[in-house]
């Protein structure tokens, strides 16, 4: 088989990885070949050894069966398989929950474990962590688990749940932009409206998304479907291929009233959901693939396990806070095609603004409830790309012109992209600063408070009477506030953490881990309680390094003292990475909070409140 530049390069590497990591992800984007790699990986490295695929949804299950046995023996398991694991097969396909036992009985004997869409994977759950479990305490020592996935990471904030404790390194195989160059996927072409009148700032998030039983209503009261339709019918007119769309859709409700909407203008249309029987799934999406049907609407069924290369526009009708639901649904455009030159993708969702072009996504095996709070400002990552008052910014330009049809245009486009600034949708110039309207500067942001601390740090140490700070530590954290403390524990953390550098994602966050396990300690013996704060405002850190008006002055100036002492010690590549360490710890410590009943997987304060 003909394997693209990536997975020639993961298949030369792959001894070095397994002999550096035993859980691991090989991430790339969705279309880039994941399936065939592992397919080459078991032929490679586990020829006639015993091999375990598990997955979450039984569509999976079906694409990975036809996939796998080109090559190879496999066995998909029934609920009721009983029985021995491995009887006369090499593979074995099941979800986490299927057949339990004969789970548990292939587990000890298997040389490799592979989880399709990894990022699905919940320590804390009851499947993958009965399987983890078993796993770490009875897998061969040679074993590998395997992790696929194009967007590692959880939205949750529950910390018994992260990725980190399922995986310990993310191998990042291809992204976007190569692939592009590559010809394997095609270029995104964003076209992004702001829905006004779409009202969402009540609608409680603690769930960790928008609940549909209350984010439905809103976008069939909203005018969201009337502006999907409207750029959907000019974009299918531009387009030199038949057009083929997918539209995502919040839930049942939404989707039919999306669907009489498309066919109301004779557009062959219809809707799959997790309800739509799998023989007639795969009968309409296979008219779909064949251009019969145009647009497919569809309720929580594509953004995983469905393959259409010709799909050429991705329609996005499910405002989220996910960053993994977004960059899953706009990826399944990508893939190329005979006559593709591109894929459209019309976002009403204001997901573009929220998190940013899916080629640019970062991802994390850690995360804590405000990763997914702050994507509550719907402009959140071009908020982002303000750097500085006097640094040349990336700004984009709001749309605010009527149009005939009675709607705003609220075109969101890059300014000096186009001629005299002119909305490339409408042709008009009637658009805002989006930065300066929406007033997103809130507050200083990273790049400001950099500048800030590298500045002041230095200064202000070389000046302090060093025999007066040194010793008012027990005493700074004993009367100081909650702003005050958050300021002191990233002083702490800048002075604890390693400014070694790390190779790995799992790397950098044990070394990170460490460091904050180290202050949650002090803290718990100290009996000091940092109650855990609603965001991270990094303007306290600022007006300490100021000795300003927030932070007051023993806490300033013992918290700088302890910064200056370890500033002047190391190189400044070590100081940069001990800052960049610092803000994540500090952040982690304001939202999650710290007291002596933390029971954290990397610190358990029960374990230090008799010392």
């Amino acid at each position: 088989m003909h394997l693209r530049k990536w997975q020639e390069k993961i298949i030369d590497s792959f001894p070095v990885i397994m002999k550096q990591h035993r859980r691991f992800i090989l991430k790339a984007p969705t279309g880039a070949g994941k399936t065939v790699l592992a397919s080459e990986i078991i032929e490679n490295f586990f020829k006639d050894k015993k091999i375990m695929v598990l997955c979450h949804r039984l569509v999976l299950l079906e694409q990975l069966e036809k996939a796998l046995s080109v090559k190879h023996k496999v066995q998909k398991l029934s609920v009721s398989d009983t029985g021995v694991a491995f009887a006369n097969y090499d593979i074995l396909l099941s979800t986490s929950m299927r057949a339990k036992n004969v789970l548990a009985d292939a587990i000890p004997k298997a040389d490799l474990i592979i989880v399709d869409e990894a990022h699905r994977v919940s320590p804390n759950g009851r499947g993958y962590k009965r399987i983890i479990e078993a796993f770490n305490k009875h897998g061969k020592d040679s074993a590998r688990f395997m992790g696929l996935t194009a967007s590692p990471e959880r939205r949750t904030g529950d910390q018994r749940d992260q990725l980190s404790l399922a995986f310990d390194a993310i191998i990042d195989c291809a992204n976007i932009e190569e692939l592009i160059n590559e010809g394997v996927l095609v270029k995104p072409i964003y076209r992004s409206h702001f829905v006004h009148d779409l009202e969402l700032k009540d609608i409680d998030i603690t769930s960790g998304d928008f609940p549909v039983s209350k984010l439905a209503p809103a976008i069939i009261k909203s005018s969201m479907i009337d502006y999907a339709l409207w750029s959907y019918r000019e974009e299918r007119e531009r387009l030199k291929a038949t057009p083929i769309s997918a539209w995502f859709c919040a839930d049942v409700s939404v989707a039919e009233a999306t669907l009489e909407t498309i066919e109301s203008h004779d557009i062959k249309a219809a809707i799959v959901t997790a309800q739509t029987p799998i023989n007639e799934r795969m009968k309409l999406l296979a008219r779909h693939e064949e251009g019969e049907i145009e647009a497919m609407v569809s309720v929580g069924v594509l953004a995983e396990g469905w393959d259409n290369p010709y799909c050429n526009i991705i329609v996005h009708l499910r405002p989220t806070l996910s960053k993994v639901l977004w960059g899953q649904s706009v990826g399944r455009g990508l893939r190329s095609a005979p006559g593709k030159e591109k894929c459209v993708i019309i976002d009403v969702s204001s997901n573009w603004s929220t998190f940013g072009p899916v080629e640019k996504l970062e991802w994390s095996l850690w995360s804590h409830r405000r990763s997914y709070m702050r994507f509550m400002n719907r402009f959140n990552w071009i908020g982002q790309q303000q750097k500085g008052e006097e640094e040349e910014n990336d700004i984009y330009l709001l749309c605010k012109n009527e149009l005939p049809n009675r709607l705003r245009c609220s075109h969101i486009y890059k300014k000096n992209a186009f001629k005299d600034d002119t909305c490339p949708v409408c042709g008009s110039y009637a658009a805002v600063d989006i930065y300066k309207d929406q007033k997103l500067d809130h507050g200083l942001n990273e790049h400001g408070l950099h500048q800030l601390f590298f500045d002041r740090v230095p200064k202000v140490y070389e000046e302090m009477d060093l025999s007066v700070w040194r010793s008012l530590g027990n005493t700074a954290w004993k009367n100081s506030n909650g702003r005050e403390q958050v300021f002191l524990a990233f002083c702490m953390a800048f002075q604890e953490v390693s400014g070694e550098p790390t190779q790995t994602e799992s790397e950098y966050w044990d070394v990170a881990l460490e460091a904050e396990a180290n202050i949650r300690k002090y803290l718990v013996q100290k009996n000091i309680q940092i109650v855990k704060q609603v965001d991270f405002n990094l303007a306290y850190l600022a007006d300490g390094m100021l000795v300003g008006k927030e932070i007051r002055t023993l806490q300033a100036h013992y918290g700088i003292s302890l910064c200056g002492e370890v500033f002047i010690s190391h190189s400044q590549d070590e100081n940069e990475r001990k800052y960049q360490k610092a803000l994540r710890i500090a952040e982690r410590l304001a939202v999650i909070g710290c007291s002596s009943q933390d029971n954290l997987p990397y610190f358990k304060a029960a374990d230090h409140i008799k010392t």
